[in-house]
């Protein structure tokens, strides 16, 4: 199964499983350059799509953390921009995807619906990963639900 996470935001975390390869993750910063126009972002993350689409061939599916609330009006701007190029993006290639609760990563990764930062970058790395970020963490408990999710072995 190949399985492809995502934290959206200007700092897109990311997680991945391969068949049998172990998890690879990161992230990726989509902000516009200072002589670039704001739709610069979506280009860059289309394309970076379209890379892991060529280096990993057909993904089954792509999980992405369903944010319902943002602290401010640029950062809900981000994300359903991000959204919109994740959804029309997946239509084109047959991927499915599935929008996943923030609540719900945050509880599986540490049982506790409501977990901080730092409590889910802990429990990244309880599962032997080092995140560069608590995007690169969230991304990587969102691979880990969606793998159980789907019946893969841990």
């Amino acid at each position: 199964m190949k399985i492809l996470s995502l934290d959206l935001g200007t700092t897109t975390g990311w997680a991945s499983i391969i068949g049998s390869k172990p998890i690879d993750s990161g992230s990726k910063n989509f902000s516009a350059g200072r002589f670039e126009g704001g739709g610069m972002r979506y280009l860059k993350f289309r394309r970076w799509l379209q890379e892991i689409l060529y280096m990993h061939g057909q993904l089954d599916a792509v999980y992405f953390e369903e944010v319902r609330r943002h602290t401010g009006t640029d950062a809900a701007h981000v994300y359903g921009g991000l959204l919109a190029h994740l959804t029309a993006w997946c239509e084109e290639n047959k991927i499915a995807y599935e929008g996943v609760p923030v609540g719900t990563i945050k509880k599986h990764a540490t049982g506790k619906g409501n977990a901080k930062k730092d409590a889910m970058i802990a429990a990244a790395r309880k599962r032997g990963h080092s995140p560069k970020d608590d995007n690169e963490a969230d991304a990587i408990a969102l691979l880990y639900w969606a793998k159980e999710q789907n019946g893969v072995l841990l």
